[in-house]
């Protein structure tokens, strides 16, 4: 009998064992392409369809690019022990900011590191977006296509519409279909929204759950129609301490931006442009290397 119970015990173990390692690899491992078919804005395509924008000539140098239509230039600055990188963007036409999934998928634990997906799609500058594969809930909505409409109650999301203009929302005040039926292009569900007209929106004690105050961080901005601030700022080491999101909020609301909105942050925060990864990306601050995500922001044709 002792010999039995001893062996259901091994057996009952390596199941549970097994259930475990499983569940774990599921939830942070195991790619899943999720097929849905998205709602599409019918709209946005149709706008998007007619667009033929000539580039011209271009200037390219290791901190700037223009041609016809975009303008980018990329400063460099040290404030609160941080160094911060600072993308400023003027576009022609909205449809210039665009969204990738890694991948060219949307699905679980479809990861590609920023610097891949931007040059898969011949990204000009690209940042990390909101890592909606580590979440269950919040509106995901890309290129015009709705693809999760699950409701994340504490979330307030950052919305672009086709003309280029940010609205900032808060998902249990509207609907993820009312947004396709409002044209949105792009919806984000991270946060918090740092700056709305031109105000602070945070106050000194908000984190991102249970977030270091200073860390790595990812934030995008408008100063007015159709230019931009891509903001990305190193963390976590000797060299850069990081920011909280207050002095990041800070930081924005003196570069006279008029709506800002934090992105994932940490080990995800990586800025590309040209051909090249601008920041230090980490996780920890012992190794230098990008984090793979599942989405990014980017400038392209």
């Amino acid at each position: 009998m002792k010999v039995k119970k001893y062996l259901w015990g091994i057996i009952f173990g390596i199941i549970l064992t097994s259930y475990t390692a499983y569940i774990l690899l599921d939830t942070f491992v195991i790619e899943r392409i999720y097929t849905t078919s998205p709602v599409k804005n019918s709209q946005f395509e149709a706008l998007n369809d007619t667009i033929n924008l000539d580039k011209g000539e271009i200037k390219t140098s290791d901190y700037s690019y223009k041609d016809e239509n975009i303008s980018i230039n990329l400063t460099e600055h040290r404030q609160n022990d941080t160094t911060i990188y600072v993308a400023d963007v003027i576009l022609s036409d909205a449809s210039l900011l665009k969204t990738a999934f890694a991948k060219d998928s949307y699905g679980k634990n479809i990861t590609e590191k920023t610097s891949k997906m931007a040059a898969n799609n011949n990204a000009i500058l690209a940042i990390n977006g909101d890592y909606y594969g580590t979440q269950e809930k919040g509106y995901v909505l890309r290129n015009g296509a709705l693809y999760r409409d699950t409701v994340n109650k504490n979330k307030e999301d950052l919305v672009i519409y086709p003309d280029g203009s940010f609205e900032i929302i808060s998902e249990k005040e509207i609907s993820a279909e009312v947004l396709v039926q409002n044209n949105a292009s792009q919806v984000f569900s991270f946060g918090p929204a740092l700056v709305i007209n031109g105000s602070i929106n945070i106050d000194e004690d908000t984190e991102v759950g249970k977030s270091m105050a200073s860390n790595p961080r990812t934030a995008i901005g408008i100063i007015d129609n159709l230019h931009y601030v891509f903001i990305v700022s190193d963390g976590r080491t000797q060299e850069s301490e990081g920011l909280s999101l207050y002095e990041l909020a800070e930081f924005m609301q003196s570069l006279g931006i008029k709506t800002a909105y934090n992105l994932d942050g940490g080990g995800s925060s990586t800025m590309y442009f040209n051909g090249k990864i601008i920041n230090n990306p980490t996780t920890n601050g012992k190794k230098i290397s990008e984090r793979s995500v599942s989405d990014i922001v980017y400038i392209g044709y």
